[in-house]
This record gives C-alpha cells, structure tokens and sequence, in this order.
C-alpha cells in the first residue's frame, strides 16, 4: 500500500507515525517511512529548524519538488509506503498549496490518510514548536481546509474510496488503526457508536462503554467518535462561562505520549461554539462513510431506560441509508422499537455475542469483504 499521511501542523505526526513504524516492526511487515519536513530540513541546512515555512514560495516549492523527487525515486520498489506531508498550509503567506499534482500523480498514492487531533491541543504543539499567533478559530479553519483538499486530492488521482479522517487519539494515539489501514487493508472497517455527553456522569455505564470499545479495537479497524472530545471542552466552557472563570482543562496526548491536561481558554473556545458542533456532525458522518459497518452500543440506564441519544440514533439511520451493515448490541431488558429492528442488519444482547458471530462469518481478525460470508 502506497499511501500519503496529511495533516495540519501541530499534530506531531512524526512521532505518531513513528510509533505506527514500531507496530510494522513488531508484526514483522515491511513498512518504508518518509517525512517531506524533514527531508526539506535536510535540503536547506541554511535554515533554522521551526522557520522553513518562512522561506519565500519560490524557494520553499523548488525545495519540496526535489525532496519529493526523490522519494518517487527511492520507495518504487518498496511494498508499503507513507509519506508524511501536508497539502495546505495556512501560514504567514496566507493559504497555499503544499504539494504538486505532477509529482503526486507519478507516485501513485493507493490511500490518503488525514490526521486530526482535538484543536485545543493542535494550538498548544503548534505555540510551542513556532512563533506564530493563530486562535482556535484559525486552526478549526485549517483543519476543514487540509480534509477537503485531501479529499479533492484523493478523487483527483482515483482512490477517493481509500480516503480516511483519523483522529490522532485521545488518550491512546490510534497508531495501531493507521497501522492497519495501510499494512492490513483488508481488515473489515467498524464505526463505534454509542451515547456521549448525557452518560459522563455514570461511572458504570462509561466503564461499559469503555470495554466495549476496547473488545472490538482488538480486532477491527475501529474509527471511534470519542478520539475528539471537543463537545467536552465545549460543555465545560459554557459552564465555565456562567461561574466567571477565563479558562477549563482539556485533555491533551503530550510528545511523551503522556495524557495531561492544560488551560485553554473559555473566551476562544465560545468563539468557535459553532465550528465544533459543525465538525462533530460532518466529521461522524465522514467517519461512517469511510467504515464498512456500525456497530452501535445501546446500555441500560437507570430505570431500564434505553442509553439511546438522539445522536447514536441519527448515526444508525445514516449508516443504514447509505448501505453499511448495522449492527446493535441492546442491553437494555425491555425490546428495541422497530426503528432499531428495522434496519439493523443484526441486533444482539452482548459484545461477545456479537465477536462469535463475527467469528462465524469471517470478521474476526485481517479477513475482507471478498473472504467472508453474506451476514
């Protein structure tokens, strides 16, 4: 698989590709690495580390275009490949292109991979890596920006259908799901879903679904919602708001690879109130798309009352309307309604009962589509 790893900046990308070098290792697959960034370092010694996007444009494409020449050059015969880069950037200059059609087109990319991260915690790598003063609102911005040109870049060169947003992770970097993807693409694709914002306060139900994430991450690629807890954040500052206090914490996956927590602002963070709840309903939906399944936890709640939210239930309807398999582990005693029977292509009572059926028609572990059996 030949495939080209994007991103804003901020995400640390190469540490977390470093750590998907360290799962290709350990399951003994070949896996060839190159990060553009630093290979253009590498061109331009006359440049201090942290300042090469200050070069004039000229410079900086006639730099990119030789780094790039040479990894078309250097990863022909090499069986699984990733390129870390960009395709914008949004900087001193203003918006511009980070890559070059000709070059992307002669190496042949089979899958485009965007790599987001919750944006609070883009803005704390980014203010501590260079010396530019850009807002939440700017980074929420670049992120749409750098998705849909990947996206426009992936339908141009023919693998739109190989085009995936990854969360980074967040508290566990995913660096084992971009390991399959790209090493293991014939693993069966699963989207989690499963009630968020109006469980956080119950411990059992939280440990749950934390299990039940957990299960199914052993064996699929899983996109999960929860990666981007951005909703979160929001929720705290609104909150934070109505106390008088200027800042909450938000979750953040250090270089360290250590979860901490750090102030972000409440004044910046209401600044983009929209942004989130936008991006949230747009990224989910792409997260579907981009899956072979759903497969969707409903607990019970106090009472016997179905954990179903307005949001899980609009994700099985999408999920079903645009033909993926639907499936739902009911937990709750009284029966699902026939919105759920309707259109769930399987609804079970257990997360193991849901793993040997899967085991059954050839789902468990690195099996495709054109190896298992109709469910």
């Amino acid at each position: 698989m030949r495939a080209i790893v994007t991103g804003q900046v901020g995400l640390d990308k190469k540490k977390y590709l470093s750590d998907v070098e360290q799962v290709a290792a350990k399951e003994k697959a070949a896996l060839a690495m190159y990060h553009v960034g630093d290979r253009m370092y590498a061109e331009s010694p006359d440049v201090p580390q942290g300042r090469i996007l200050d070069l004039p444009l000229s410079r900086l494409h006639s730099i990119r275009r030789s780094v790039f020449k040479d990894i078309i050059s250097e990863s022909q015969r090499k069986k699984n490949v990733v390129v870390n880069t960009h395709v914008t950037f949004r900087w001193r200059h203003g918006l511009f292109r980070a890559f070059d059609f000709d070059q992307m087109a002669t190496f042949r990319p089979q899958m485009f991979i965007c790599l987001v991260d919750n944006i609070h915690a883009v803005h704390r790598r980014l203010r501590a890596e260079h010396s530019l003063d850009v807002s939440l609102k700017d980074l929420m911005v670049w992120r749409e920006e750098e998705i849909l040109a990947t996206q426009l870049l992936s339908l141009a060169l023919d693998c739109a259908n190989e085009c995936y947003v990854v969360p980074r992770g967040r508290h566990v970097a995913t660096h084992e799901l971009c390991y399959r993807l790209v090493c293991e693409p014939e693993r069966r694709k699963a989207y989690l879903s499963f009630p968020m914002s109006h469980v956080m306060d119950m411990p059992e139900v939280l440990q749950e679904i934390d299990d039940f994430r957990a299960e199914f991450s052993k064996h699929l690629v899983v996109f999960d919602p929860a990666d981007v807890d951005e909703k979160l954040l929001l929720d705290s500052a609104l909150q934070a708001a109505k106390d008088g206090a200027d800042f909450v914490e938000g979750s953040y996956l250090s270089p360290s690879g250590v979860s901490e927590t750090i102030p972000v602002s409440v004044k910046q963070i209401l600044e983009i109130a929209g942004d989130i709840d936008g991006q949230i309903y747009a990224r989910d939906f792409q997260l579907i798309d981009q899956s072979d399944m759903i497969i969707s936890l409903v607990p019970e709640l106090a009472g016997g009352v179905p954990g179903l939210s307005s949001g899980v239930e609009r994700e099985l309807h999408h999920a079903y309307e645009h033909g993926k398999e639907v499936y739902v582990i009911w937990k709750p005693k009284r029966p699902p309604s026939p919105f759920i029977t309707e259109t769930a292509t399987k609804v079970f009572r257990s997360a193991a009962e849901t793993m040997e059926y899967f085991e059954g028609i050839g789902y468990h572990g690195a099996v495709g589509t054109e190896n298992a059996a109709t469910p």
